[in-house]
């Protein structure tokens, strides 16, 4: 299984907000901490904030923060919406189905299984757990607690 970019640069800015809570984020903080090219993480942003994980506030003192409790966003939720469906082969998607096999191919069977075991693994990691360890993500970024406010 591979995430794309898009949903990793979702989730590490979720997680910076979580450790720099209930401060408010820049974006470019984010894009110079995770190289992340700032247009990009704007379209990243703009489809958070949509979806109710973020709130934004505009202006020269803007930035970003968490729209709820970091516990209360489980990081499959958030895969699901930057993803849409995982269909790992094709044979997994109504619309682009091709296979002959499809419903009797105990491939497909396990293929499915697994996507569920991965997504249900995810649904158990809320972005409180992956800030938790704070100070230690905060020193990894280069940033200094002082730098929070």
């Amino acid at each position: 299984m591979k995430l794309t970019s898009y949903t990793n640069y979702a989730l590490r800015t979720l997680q910076m907000a979580a450790i720099r809570a209930p401060h408010l984020v820049r974006i470019d903080e984010v894009a110079q901490a995770h190289r992340i090219n700032r247009a990009h993480l704007t379209k990243i942003v703009h489809q958070l904030a949509q979806a109710g994980y973020l709130e934004t506030v505009r202006g020269p003192k803007g930035g970003l923060r968490l729209a709820r409790p970091a516990t209360a966003m489980t990081v499959g939720d958030v895969v699901r919406l930057t993803e849409g469906p995982i269909d790992l082969v094709e044979c997994f998607s109504e619309a682009r189905n091709t296979c002959k096999l499809r419903g009797i191919c105990q491939l497909s069977v396990k293929l499915q299984e697994a996507t569920r075991a991965f997504m249900a693994v995810l649904d158990d990691l809320t972005v409180a757990q992956i800030a938790a360890n704070r100070s230690d993500l905060l020193a990894r970024l280069g940033l200094t607690e002082a730098e929070k406010v």
